[in-house]
């Protein structure tokens, strides 16, 4: 192979990975502009979901599902009891604990959460065939995976004209 095409498939993945940032952070943006329409901050969606799922959940317990420290989940938490959508509550089993519970405003505002998240991946999503979707799920899985080290390489292939045939055994 030479030098011009190793450039070539070079600057392809460049502009194909500034192609995917760009994507990702006007995603960001479009779903922060709904949120914000409805009152919420970006990332406070996520705090909402694990509370609707499971109400009464542990700060700590929410940190490790959402994979970051507990000073954030803390901070949004904060922003969210002065808007009057969770309340905290001590644990009843262990003093140290606080668990945070969702206020009668924030269980009405989950319906509004839901529909402004799906308009927004309808958004994102519109022209897009349902085929295309599950292609770009598996390739954007498998982008995931080799940035995160947990991707496993596929094996090579032979052709099929170079395979050595075994002889017939009777």
């Amino acid at each position: 192979m030479n030098r011009y095409y190793i450039e070539k498939d070079a600057e392809e993945a460049t502009n194909l990975l500034a192609s995917l940032q760009n994507t990702a952070r006007n995603s960001r943006t479009h779903m922060a502009r709904r949120l914000q329409s409805i009152g919420l901050y970006a990332g406070q969606e996520s705090i909402l979901e694990l509370l609707a799922k499971e109400d009464g959940q542990a700060l700590g317990q929410l940190a490790a599902a959402l994979g970051v420290k507990p000073p954030t989940v803390t901070k949004s938490v904060t922003r969210l009891q002065e808007q009057e959508i969770v309340e905290r509550r001590p644990s009843e089993s262990d003093a140290r604990l606080i668990h945070v519970w969702l206020t009668e405003k924030g269980r009405a505002l989950l319906d509004n959460m839901q529909d402004a998240i799906r308009e927004s991946e309808a958004r994102a999503l519109d022209g897009i065939k349902k085929k295309e979707r599950k292609a770009l799920a598996r390739i954007l899985a498998r982008i995931d995976a080799n940035l995160s080290g947990t991707a496993t390489r596929p094996k090579k292939k032979r052709k099929s004209g170079n395979r050595k045939k075994k002889p017939a055994v009777e």
